[in-house]
């Protein structure tokens, strides 16, 4: 196990502790581990467990020593399995409703003998959990919406750890003899934020084999479904899995027609049988005349041949239109090859979107100077193996206590470490120093002007008060962006996907004050956020919003979260010129420097 895996076993051996009503002085240590171990850089663990030398570490006592050694050696922990068989399931999954901790979670155990999600929501209905000290009225609201929406939510998956399942599935289905061509569909191609369930499509001639490899892979839960051409089945995780195998030269057109949207696909279908075609997944043929679309495309003398989708796009008059941007907003319009392009705005015409390769870095970054789970060297040399020129830390200020914020003095000793690991040319990757300054309540920020200004730059968000209503909200994050030295405003909306709704804000208000103030707003890419939201981007674009992809990384593995973004930006039709960190670092540090705050005065 790395550093990290080792600290998320010490941080769950807290929870579970704290499920258990162990001693606080026991949980604090396993969780002091765990901040510690994130500390130390990953090759120093590994030198100092191999010298024996762990112990001389604050915070690791012989106990703690010889887990970790464990856990880094074999990657388990008799300890740990132990612990985690000793406490009911039901507990430690509600956890996951919003604002249920461990010590709650232990009363309600304790005094209403609630051991599960079912028994809780049982609990709230008859007004038991209300009469609770600690807890009352509103919080038991917050419970009941909390598990109303995970029963919403669990319908989806996010993009990201859809991904994860989907291309190993591609990967192998590619690996197969019998198949010739095979891809994902649905909303996870088209980059979608949350995918309901994944749509794999083949091209083969011989099924069976297929079918076979598909309803046995490690993973499958249940096979729902088996047929002669179509496999359905469901993961542990409760994502399903639909599998369609096709003749090759039906590839093209079921690859289109699966990947959607709904919309996209009703558009195309009129477009075609205006110039007197039908196009179905079975292919696009002459609308006119006996038979049904299936029976017609599998007469190959009336089927327009597809090798590509741009074929197919042709045959309709229009350029390919990338997957992302197949929602019905337009883009059939603006893939129209016959108008003129050069009469077109560009808001007409189908842009050349921007491509993960175009990143040059990022800025919303975190150490372990605050919550993250990197050091500076860690991020750095993360930042350098995937080839950015810079990369951007902004660790969070000091009224974010939960996230252990710095104060000026941890700031301004950051500052100088950033600036001597550049002087000393480690790192071929530039850093910057900023902060990720909190916006409070009445719309000041976390630091003074003073110390915004020694500065690279300044990300302004928003942690707490969530609860204002729309108006004081938009004024409280218009007051921030009006505030000297700030360069960004980060997750717009707070939003946790499949977990917490944003809060109420004017985004159309918000947007224009940051164009006024000549502020960018993020494209925060943590595949949990995706904030500002992609239906935004294009028109606030074209009026001349400047979005930057940031990962809100919390560790090296999170910098390459900017996949997710680019896949939003892409959904948002924005382009390279319309992404701040596509720029090189020379115009990167020309940009800092021209900012109107930071302009030198007479």
């Amino acid at each position: 196990m790395n550093k990290n895996e080792i600290a998320d076993v010490l941080l769950e051996i807290g929870v579970l502790l704290e499920l258990k009503g162990e001693n606080p002085f026991k949980i604090r240590a396993y969780q002091s581990g765990a901040r510690a171990l994130e500390a130390i850089e990953e090759a120093e663990l590994a030198r100092l467990i191999q010298e024996e030398k762990l112990g001389t570490v604050k915070g690791f006592g012989e106990a703690l020593v010889q887990k970790v050694t464990e856990l880094h050696a074999t990657g388990r922990l008799d300890f740990f399995e132990k612990l985690k068989a000793s406490v009911e399931p039901g507990l430690v999954e509600m956890l996951e409703i919003p604002g249920l901790g461990p010590k709650k979670i232990k009363v309600l155990h304790d005094k209403l003998g609630i051991a599960s999600i079912a028994a809780l929501s049982e609990a709230c209905g008859k007004g038991l959990v209300a009469e609770l000290d600690g807890f009352g009225e509103k919080t038991q609201e917050k419970i009941l919406a909390g598990i109303k929406n995970r029963e919403a939510y669990g319908r989806r998956h996010l993009w990201w750890d859809a991904r994860a399942v989907a291309e190993p599935i591609v990967a192998g289905l590619r690996a197969l003899p019998v198949v010739k061509r095979a891809e994902a569909a649905g909303s996870l191609r088209r980059g979608l934020e949350t995918v309901g369930d994944l749509d794999f499509i083949v091209a083969a001639e011989e099924v069976a084999p297929v079918v076979e490899w598909f309803t046995t892979m490690s993973g499958v839960k249940e096979v729902t479904a088996k047929g002669e051409t179509k496999a359905s089945v469901r993961f542990e995780s409760g994502l399903q899995a639909d599998l369609r195998i096709v003749p090759e030269d039906q590839f093209v057109f079921a690859l289109h027609h699966f990947t959607g949207s709904k919309d996209h696909n009703v558009q195309l279908r009129q477009r075609a049988l205006a110039r007197g075609l039908s196009l179905s997944e079975w292919g696009l043929v002459p609308a006119e005349g006996e038979g049904t679309a299936k029976a017609k495309a599998e007469d190959l003398s009336l089927r327009t041949r597809a090798e590509t989708e741009a074929d197919l796009f042709a045959a309709l008059g229009l350029e390919f239109i990338p997957p992302e941007l197949r929602e019905g907003f337009g883009e059939i319009e603006a893939a129209e090859i016959h108008v003129n392009t050069k009469s077109k705005s560009k808001a007409e015409r189908l842009p050349r979107l921007v491509e993960a390769s175009d990143l040059r870095g990022a800025f919303h970054n975190h150490t372990t100077a605050s919550d993250g789970r990197g050091t500076l060297i860690e991020m750095t040399e993360a930042a350098e193996a995937l080839g950015w020129e810079y990369l951007g830390i902004a660790d969070h200020s000091k009224a974010s206590f939960q996230a252990r914020g710095l104060t000026e003095e941890r700031l301004l000793k950051q500052m100088e470490e950033i600036g001597a690991l550049n002087r000393s040319r480690r790192f071929k990757t530039h850093v910057f120093s900023g902060t990720e300054c909190d916006i409070l309540p009445d719309g000041s920020l976390d630091f003074d002007a003073a110390m915004l200004a020694q500065l690279d730059y300044v990300v302004v968000s928003v942690h707490n008060a969530f609860t204002q209503d729309n108006a004081t909200m938009t004024a409280r994050i218009i007051r921030a962006l009006e505030t000297p030295y700030v360069t960004m405003l980060g997750h717009l909306t707070g939003r946790l996907l499949l977990r917490r709704e944003g809060y109420a804000v004017d985004a159309e208000k918000i947007i224009d004050a940051a164009i006024a103030q000549g502020v960018a707003i993020e494209l925060n890419a943590s595949p949990w956020r995706l904030d500002m939201d992609w239906r935004l981007w294009r028109k606030a674009s074209e009026r001349g919003l400047r979005c930057v992809i940031n990962p809100d990384a919390h560790d090296t593995e999170g910098l390459t979260h900017v996949r997710a973004g680019i896949n939003a930006a892409r959904k948002g039709w924005l382009t390279k010129n319309d992404v701040w960190n596509t720029r090189t670092l020379v115009e990167i540090r020309a940009g800092l420097n021209l900012h109107p705050s930071r302009a030198p005065t007479s």
